[in-house]
């Protein structure tokens, strides 16, 4: 079914719209854009977001006008009514310092400070800490939490903090409160109220990833070597996370989001997460559903093009040569850059699969996005021990339409875009003409890179590509070099 067919479900008093792709595969998922300011002319990508010295605001409750009148960000809610913002205000910093120097202290690794920094900006609301028991059992068999009212939000990744036996006995039984020491020693939250309870690693990996087998890089990387205690309580987080790379202007919370998104007066924001380099399939399938919104009746459809900035595994390309890439991308002006946000998904990667793009959805939900964009195997990854797909790649895109809490989300599926060996150019895929379209896999890509080769005409930009040459080129150089110390000694 093309995507411009449209079907409405009615849930929980919201209207899903479901606009259905082609059954054909993906490889990818992705697209890109940008906005234009005036910030810095010789590099686009600082064309993004004008929001430097944004002033938090409250979340509206005035209803969306589609069809004119005011449009404010409650074009959706977020979950539990209002945005957390765990963050300590500046007059109050110097005296919650003061208070956790005289806390037991926990110290925290980089991607537990990803998990603060998600946590403190609203990405989880209504969550405002690490899970305690309660949460985390819910987060972990139900994919949700029920709230005090009833209501039941999406929550589909537990996000917890794990503990050693050594910190376990420095925090005693009488302490109610702790202090979190980041990576660099500094200090970076308090945890109020605390909860220790058992950290069942096995459970949390069958349960999350559907496998216990090696190899999956969230759990080697987080899990294993963890303690066997998890941690939970409120967060009062002692400053702004930042991470001083160059790129902590594209790190826009949910509030300075919605913000944006009403400065533009949009009345349908669509979002799009990716992890990967940006080609011209990808612009089209952004520019073809922006298309299609238009055809529904929508006047100023908004994109949130949102690369995830957290951990993710070792090959994948790092994030600092995602921005360069996506920079030359932009310099083509391959999208609309009135009408397009680019901004960074502060959250770590689970290679989850249909599990883990229930959090993705419901992290965009909190940054004010009405429309989430689903492709073949969201959030997956190959089978780490055997040569096939962990999940299916079809499951994503039917979870998240039936996923509890996400009612009010409208998923949006999209159409398969492949090299035309004809026109010389992406296109979406034709099944008439099945033998005229090339796919190229990721692999295939790197594989391009790593030798310098140009991959066919039309499917990425020159300057966007040389950044992908550049950077396997590199790691080439750096493998010789290695090659070359150890022969020599």
């Amino acid at each position: 079914m093309a995507l411009s067919t449209l079907s409405t479900a009615k849930a929980h008093g919201s209207h899903r719209l479901l606009l259905s792709p082609l059954p054909f595969p993906i490889s990818r998922r992705s697209a890109v854009g940008f906005q234009k300011t005036h910030l810095c002319p010789s590099n686009p990508l600082y064309h993004s977001n004008s929001l430097a010295s944004a002033v938090p605001m409250p979340v509206s409750s005035t209803p969306s006008a589609r069809h004119g009148g005011a449009v404010r960000s409650s074009l959706i809610d977020p979950d539990g009514g209002a945005l957390v913002d765990a963050v300590v205000p500046p007059t109050e910093r110097a005296a919650r310092r003061a208070e956790a120097a005289a806390l037991p202290a926990v110290r925290i690794g980089p991607v537990d400070l990803e998990w603060v920094h998600v946590v403190s900006e609203g990405w989880a609301s209504p969550l405002r800490g690490f899970m305690r028991e309660k949460e985390y059992l819910q987060s972990l068999h139900f994919n949700s939490l029920r709230l005090t009212d009833g209501s039941v939000v999406n929550m589909s990744l537990p996000i917890v903090l794990a503990i050693n036996d050594a910190d376990k006995e420095a925090i005693g039984d009488a302490a109610t409160d702790v202090a979190l020491v980041g990576p660099g020693g500094d200090f970076v939250a308090i945890l109020r109220r605390i909860e220790i309870y058992k950290h069942n690693k096995e459970e949390r990996i069958a349960r999350t990833w559907g496998t216990t087998a090696p190899g999956l890089p969230y759990v080697e990387k987080v899990i294993s070597p963890a303690g066997k205690w998890l941690i939970g309580g409120d967060l009062e987080v002692l400053e702004p996370i930042k991470y001083n790379d160059g790129l902590d202007h594209y790190r826009l919370s949910p509030r300075e989001l919605r913000k944006e998104f009403d400065r533009r007066q949009a009345d349908a924001v669509f979002a799009f997460q990716l992890r990967n380099p940006v080609h011209n399939g990808h612009a089209l399938l952004m520019n073809d559903t922006r298309r299609r919104l238009l055809e529904m009746g929508y006047k100023n459809p908004v994109l949130l093009l949102h690369p995830l900035g957290g951990f993710t595994k070792e090959d994948d390309v790092p994030l600092a040569v995602r921005m360069e890439q996506h920079s030359k991308v932009l310099e083509d002006g391959i999208l609309d850059p009135e009408t397009t946000i680019v901004a960074i998904f502060p959250s770590p990667m689970h290679y989850a699969g249909p599990t883990e793009v229930q959090w993705h959805a419901k992290a965009r939900v909190n940054a004010g996005a009405n429309f989430y964009i689903v492709g073949r195997d969201p959030a997956g990854m190959s089978h780490p021990t055997e040569k096939r797909d962990l999940y299916d790649p079809d499951h994503g895109k039917k979870v998240l339409s039936m996923a509890p809490g996400l009612e009010k989300l409208n998923i949006l599926p999209f159409r398969v875009a492949a090299y035309d060996t004809v026109e010389k150019k992406m296109a979406f895929f034709d099944p008439s003409r099945a033998q005229d379209f090339l796919f190229i896999s990721g692999t295939k890509m790197r594989t391009y890179a790593r030798n310098g080769e140009s991959p066919p005409d039309g499917f990425m930009c020159p300057g966007g590509w040389q950044v992908l040459v550049s950077y396997y080129q590199s790691l080439q150089s750096e493998e010789t070099g290695k090659q070359s110390v150890a022969m020599s000694v």
